[in-house]
């Protein structure tokens, strides 16, 4: 049974924060409006999808969660959801985002904010080197000795990078450049999209030491682009998997000494032991290698979180501020770095010394402790609703996708609604009333938890496809593609202006004169704690 929710105020968030005591500050709307304003530390984590992102992400039932929306009538629903799957101190913003306005809070807009800041604060402490991409591409056409290493996902590499580059994602960077530039006369340049994972990419080679001249590509492929020169797309050139003992040693030293003057506190297993039987502290146990080695083995009870990846994204795998967060690697190199920047963030972070690669076998899924829904689950398989279409007459039978819109636009069931969890009954005013609703997503694992909602919004039978999307596709049953019957809008993800191939210049100059003006935002709000070394 749900308790009474209680109200937090502006002030007493804000209290936390600079006290650094645990607090969850939930926006759950979609990630489009929470982009478009929210507070520094506030981490979106939609409604839609409470049921399947809510206790990985807060791992500690009792944190104190402070959930908002913007008058939607979101978060209250959300609060009751949060209550039902266990977490007991859950309370709404008072006056929501506008409440927090009026407090005198500052609002940011964009995504992973923290760390954008953060990234411009570095570089404004530092004076991080950079060159512009007319002076980069003069380079590279002279065949100088020079190497660029681009720091984003190898997917967001292979999507478009400066010709000529390696993908070496941001943790890779102190660990394998020297691989890629053994020379101490190479220049390394370092890139991203924007800024951020440049800058913070090329102050990582500074502060290890590195020989080599560095420098970052200013604004990333987006300044390349608005400088009018070309991009490369498809390329899949990768830093070597192996690192020579030598290079992997000195990396060690280098990236220890970086973490030691950072403050990072070390931790042994003993520790972690200890800390999982904490009921009053939330420990994120976060493994830092690649997605590949995690896949193949890695440490029980222990996240995939690549380095690079999570100082951009804090907000994602550590929503819980003021937590404590231990970093695992085998090669002592990738952990330090990481924990350095996450040290000088304002975070309590660990890593876990005395592992070796034989410590790192276990590779059984990550456990996903999902609540049960909340109404029974009538099951139809994919045959059997290719059937039931096939045979009802028209508009009876309504398919309702529930999945990412960029999945559903990519592949759907040939006459399916996409909707969102959150716009629930402005979707169903959309879609044509029918007698029976079979809802769907990649693998039906989030569609369970809409039965009861969607019954009670319809009065009509409804069903979950087994399986979900996926399985109608491995059946042979045909697909679609198209934008054809979105119910809701695409508002689940925002377009980042620095993604893709086809964003107009004007955007992407207002999002860099944006990342120009986070140090000053950050000097307004005043929680940050960051000290950058």
């Amino acid at each position: 049974m749900t308790q009474p929710i209680s109200y937090t105020t502006t002030a007493q968030v804000r209290e936390a924060l600079l006290a650094k005591h645990e607090i969850a500050l939930l926006d759950v709307r979609e990630e489009d409006p929470f982009a478009q304003g929210h507070p520094l530390f506030a981490a979106n984590l939609p409604l839609g999808r409470l049921e399947l992102d809510a206790r990985w992400r807060i791992p500690r039932p009792n944190t104190q969660i402070v959930v908002y929306d913007n008058g939607e009538g979101l978060a209250e629903i959300a609060a009751q959801r949060l209550q039902a799957q266990g977490f007991t101190q859950v309370s709404l913003l008072q006056g929501g985002l506008q409440g927090w306005r009026d407090a005198g809070g500052e609002i940011f807009i964009d995504v992973n904010v923290p760390s954008k800041s953060f990234g411009e604060l570095v570089e404004s402490e530092r004076h991080t080197p950079s060159l512009p991409a007319p002076e980069v591409k003069a380079l590279l056409d002279q065949k100088a000795d020079v190497v660029v290493l681009d720091a984003r996902r190898y997917d967001e590499y292979q999507t478009m990078n400066i010709p000529g580059s390696s993908s070496v994602p941001g943790a890779e960077l102190v660990l394998r450049a020297r691989e890629l530039a053994p020379n101490p006369a190479t220049r390394i340049i370092v890139n991203c999209a924007g800024r951020t994972r440049s800058i913070i990419g090329t102050q990582s080679l500074v502060n290890a030491g590195l020989p080599n001249p560095v420098s970052a590509l200013r604004n990333g492929t987006i300044g390349w682009t608005l400088a009018g020169q070309t991009l490369e797309h498809g390329a899949d050139r990768r830093a070597p998997a192996t690192v020579s003992a030598e290079h992997k040693a000195a990396a060690a030293k280098q990236a220890r000494d970086v973490a030691d003057k950072a403050g990072v506190q070390r931790a042994v297993p003993s520790d972690i032991a200890n800390w999982r039987k904490e009921v009053d502290r939330t420990t994120y146990l976060l493994d830092v290698r690649t997605p590949e080695e995690f896949t193949a083995g890695h440490l029980s009870g222990f996240r995939s979180a690549p380095g690079g990846q999570l100082v951009q994204e804090t907000d994602v795998s550590a929503p819980v501020r003021g937590a404590r967060i231990v970093l695992a690697d085998d090669d002592g190199v990738r952990a330090n770095m990481t924990a350095s920047w996450l040290a000088q963030m304002g975070w309590n972070v660990y890593v876990l010394d005395g592992l070796t690669s034989a410590d790192f076998s276990d590779s059984s899924p990550v456990a996903q402790n999902l609540p049960a829904p909340t109404a029974p689950v009538t099951w139809i398989k994919p045959q059997a609703l290719a059937d039931a279409i096939a045979q009802a007459p028209k508009d009876s039978i309504a398919v309702v996708d529930l999945t990412t819109s960029a999945n559903h636009v990519r592949r759907h069931i040939p006459g399916a609604w996409f909707a969102l969890r959150t716009d629930l009954q402005q979707a169903l005013s959309r879609i044509p009333k029918a007698d029976r609703y079979v809802l769907t997503c990649g693998s039906s694992l989030l569609a369970k938890y809409a039965v009861q909602e969607f019954a009670e919004a319809t009065g009509a039978t409804v069903e979950v496809l087994e399986g979900g999307n996926q399985a109608w596709a491995d059946t042979g049953l045909p697909v679609e593609t198209g934008e054809q019957r979105l119910a809701s809008p695409r508002v689940d993800r925002y377009r980042r202006p620095y993604e893709g191939t086809d964003n107009a210049h004007e955007a992407m100059q207002a999002y860099l004169d944006w990342e120009f003006g986070l140090v000053e935002q950050l000097g307004r709000d005043g929680t940050h704690g960051f000290k950058v070394i």
